[in-house]
C-alpha cells in the first residue's frame, strides 16, 4: 500500500462537504486579490487583526486596522453585521486572523480568514500600503506582531 493511501480518500459526499466547509471558513489570495484589483468589495471588509504597528508597517490595500487583543462590543460597535469580515494576520505561523475571526464570530459577524495572511499575499506579488522591508528578497519586517 502507498503511503498516499494508507488511509482511504472519502467518499465524494464527504468530501464535497469538507472542502465546502473550508471554502465557507476561507478565502486564498488570489480570490481577494482578484475582487480588489475589480472593484468588488461589496460585502466583505479585509481585517488586519494584529497589532497596529504591523498594519502601519504592511497591510493590504483598504484593509481595517483591528487588533484582535482590542475587540469588544464597544470597539466593534460601528461595524455592520451584514457584511462579512475578513480577517487576516502574518502567516500560517500566526493565530491572530482565528483569534480575530472568534472574537468577531462571538460577538455576532459574519467571518472569513485569508489564508496564509500577509506573507502570502506579498510572496504572491500582490500590492500592500504601508512600508515593509523588503531587502532581502523575502518577507522581512513582516512578522507575528500580535
Amino acid at each position: 500500500m502507498t503511503r498516499t493511501l494508507a488511509v482511504p480518500a472519502p467518499a465524494p459526499a464527504e468530501a464535497q462537504a469538507y472542502f465546502g466547509a473550508e471554502l465557507a471558513f476561507e478565502v486564498d489570495p488570489d480570490d481577494l486579490v482578484r475582487d480588489l484589483e475589480a472593484g468588488r468589495a461589496d460585502g466583505y471588509v479585509v481585517v488586519e487583526t494584529r497589532a497596529e504597528e504591523a498594519f502601519r508597517t504592511a497591510r493590504i490595500p483598504g484593509a481595517v486596522s483591528l487588533p484582535y487583543k482590542d475587540m469588544t462590543a464597544e470597539s466593534t460597535a460601528h461595524l455592520d453585521k451584514n457584511l462579512v469580515y475578513v480577517c487576516y494576520c502574518e502567516s500560517i505561523n500566526c493565530n491572530a486572523a482565528t483569534k480575530g475571526a472568534l472574537k468577531l464570530a462571538q460577538l455576532g459577524f459574519k467571518v472569513k480568514r485569508l489564508s496564509g495572511g500577509i506573507t502570502s499575499w506579498i510572496a504572491a506579488g500582490y500590492p500592500v500600503e504601508g512600508s515593509p522591508v523588503r531587502d532581502r528578497g523575502d518577507n522581512a519586517g513582516i512578522r507575528c506582531a500580535c
